[in-house]
């Protein structure tokens, strides 16, 4: 309770009382363990580095039904068609995109599910890269996840990353006559506000 509160409820901290500046039983705060990655996203992992290697595929993380795994723009396809032919992540759940201007790019993750193997119907591998967000351009995956063409098209009209193959790289979410900023840049400001 601060001195203020004491005061208000009619007690005070006299000079012969200083306050505590911690909590008698204070709680240890949680430490960050290293724990080693689990041993079957470890496996998935393992297959992809080997085929690819280091110099290809930068491991983000592992964890319990998780996998995040960065690429470079010109190795999507590749990556993204040994993962759905070779691991069983069959479909895009989804495609997001974050602005990062301080680094001047645009990063874009594909969440990778699986319908047709039951040992991996519960992970979500995420398949990530970045692209410069002054000429932001991706190669479009819709000839590998066809589930991620809205997703890509969203994307597209919300982040401005254009996808060089996509079959319709056009608006369906906002106004036809939008000529305002990409909304999810982090430059774009709401008009009178």
């Amino acid at each position: 309770m601060s001195q203020d509160q004491n005061n208000k409820s009619g007690s005070s901290i006299t000079p012969s009382q200083p306050p505590s500046s911690t909590p008698a039983k204070a709680a240890a705060p949680p430490t960050k363990e290293r724990t080693e990655a689990p041993a079957f996203e470890n496996s998935l992992v393992s297959q992809i580095v080997s085929r690819f290697g280091d110099y290809k595929i930068k491991v983000a993380y592992i964890r319990p039904l998780r996998i995040k795994v960065n690429v470079d723009p010109t190795d999507i396809i590749e990556v993204a068609t040994f993962i759905r032919d070779n691991l069983g992540f069959d479909h895009a759940e989804s495609v997001t995109g974050t602005d990062y201007p301080k680094d001047n790019q645009i990063e874009v993750i594909y969440q990778l599910g699986s319908y047709s193997k039951d040992d991996i119907a519960a992970h979500i591998l995420s398949l990530a890269t970045r692209t410069n967000r002054d000429d932001a351009r991706l190669p479009s995956l819709t000839n590998v996840y066809k589930s991620g063409e809205y997703h890509e098209r969203e994307t597209f009209e919300m982040l401005g990353v254009y996808f060089e193959g996509h079959p319709r790289n056009e608006r369906f979410l906002l106004p036809e006559d939008w000529a305002d900023l990409p909304p999810l840049r982090k430059e774009f400001r709401i008009r009178g506000r």
